[in-house]
């Protein structure tokens, strides 16, 4: 396919609400002309248009705001070059949007690593930060390095968005932590959405906390409209009949639309019926499907870094070389698409949880995450088995 300013896509369409057998989408200068039924395109004046093949459907690009990583580059730790190379090539892997995810780390390293994806947030290489940490809990830290696990500190808050240039996006945060309430309003103040997670508070604490969040998320009119939940199971206690724990509340909370749950659906950290009993339960427009990705994404089993911390990574499964644990992910966001579609969960709702949703819960839903007439050219054209065949961004086909 040619890289042209202005160009037209006929054949199967999923604009990430609704699917058209017969659609059409036009692009120009990079943005999206029109996109639906191909009997309601007028196309005098377009170019002769591209026609998918049979198998083929396009969808808008997937939005992965859990990623700290790919191709052999940290985003906490790596050098601007290689981070760059690193999201090119996610970008062309159908991951056209990425938030980039920081682990726990030294105070100086987290401010370096946010004032240099500060820079690329800047000009669009990737669509923010997010921060894992450092306000964690000691008992479910997982691969956060403990030793520089702090309670909530504004300060040091306020340091790290100044840092960043005001692009932090999300931050996670440990609710049963003393001062965690006046965190989630220091977040939402400065336009920053808490999000829930590496905990291990109880069940009444946890609910309490995501509705404190959405109130005050509420009262500022933020584009994001209620908190979020890092990857919900990991980094948390499990459901047991006498200690319901954080999942439970955070399930209650999700199905009544009042936060946004990230689920993993890479077949490591959550079980197949896992993933399609939540979306049963809470429903696509609840869920965000990420990666929580780290630099071995994309390549062969060995050693890699996260953060401070070593990871070995064996038949695609990352783990701390310390003590064992679940060190992130090494799927991308076309194998977590895939992964969704099998475990039984509706095509539609796999592709609204990989990209609308996403996109709408980082308040980015009025740029990126659908395809829209208005919106930025991001496009994955998918082969009938699922793979990504050729990747549009900007409206310029990178595959």
């Amino acid at each position: 396919m040619t890289n042209t300013q202005r160009q037209v896509i006929l054949g199967r369409v999923h604009t990430g609400l609704i699917e058209h057998t017969e659609g059409a989408v036009a692009i120009d200068d990079g943005h999206i002309g029109y996109a639906g039924a191909r009997e309601h395109f007028d196309a005098e004046g377009w170019p002769a248009p591209i026609v998918l093949g049979p198998e083929e459907i396009l969808v808008p690009g997937f939005v992965d705001t859990h990623c700290h990583g790919a191709f052999g580059a940290d985003f906490s730790t790596s050098s601007e070059a290689s981070i760059r190379q690193a999201l090119t090539r996610l970008h062309a892997r159908g991951t056209t949007t990425v938030v980039a995810s920081l682990v726990t780390a030294r105070k100086e390293d987290m401010l370096d690593a946010a004032a240099l994806l500060g820079a690329l947030a800047a000009d669009g290489a990737v669509a923010g930060i997010h921060l894992e940490g450092p306000f964690l809990s000691h008992a479910r830290c997982g691969a956060q390095d403990p030793r520089w696990l702090s309670p909530p500190d504004l300060e040091l808050t306020a340091q790290l968005i100044q840092a960043s240039g005001e692009t932090i996006r999300a931050m996670t945060y440990a609710p049963e932590l003393e001062g965690s309430d006046a965190l989630v309003e220091f977040l939402v103040s400065r336009g920053v959405i808490p999000s829930l997670g590496h905990t291990d508070a109880d069940a009444p604490t946890t609910g309490t906390s995501l509705a404190h969040a959405r109130r005050r998320m509420a009262a500022a009119a933020t584009p994001a409209a209620v908190p979020a939940v890092t990857h919900l199971f990991n980094g948390m206690p499990t459901i047991h009949h006498r200690s319901p724990g954080p999942v439970m509340a955070c399930l209650r909370a999700a199905a009544r639309g009042e936060a946004v749950i990230e689920l993993i659906a890479d077949t490591l950290h959550l079980d197949a019926y896992t993933v399609e009993s939540v979306f049963e339960l809470v429903g696509p427009d609840n869920i965000a499907l990420v990666t929580d990705s780290m630099a071995a994404a994309g390549l062969e089993d060995g050693t890699y870094r996260l953060g401070p911390a070593t990871v070995n990574v064996s038949e695609a499964a990352a783990t701390l070389s310390s003590s064992n644990a679940i060190a992130g992910g090494t799927a991308f966001m076309q194998d977590i698409f895939r992964n969704t579609v099998r475990a039984g969960v509706p095509f539609d709702d796999a592709i609204r949880s990989a990209t609308v949703i996403p996109a709408r819960t980082y308040g980015l839903g009025d740029r990126i995450g659908r395809l829209a007439a208005g919106l930025t050219a991001d496009a994955v054209v998918l082969t009938g088995d699922l793979d990504v065949a050729r990747v549009l961004r900007r409206g310029t086909w990178m595959t």
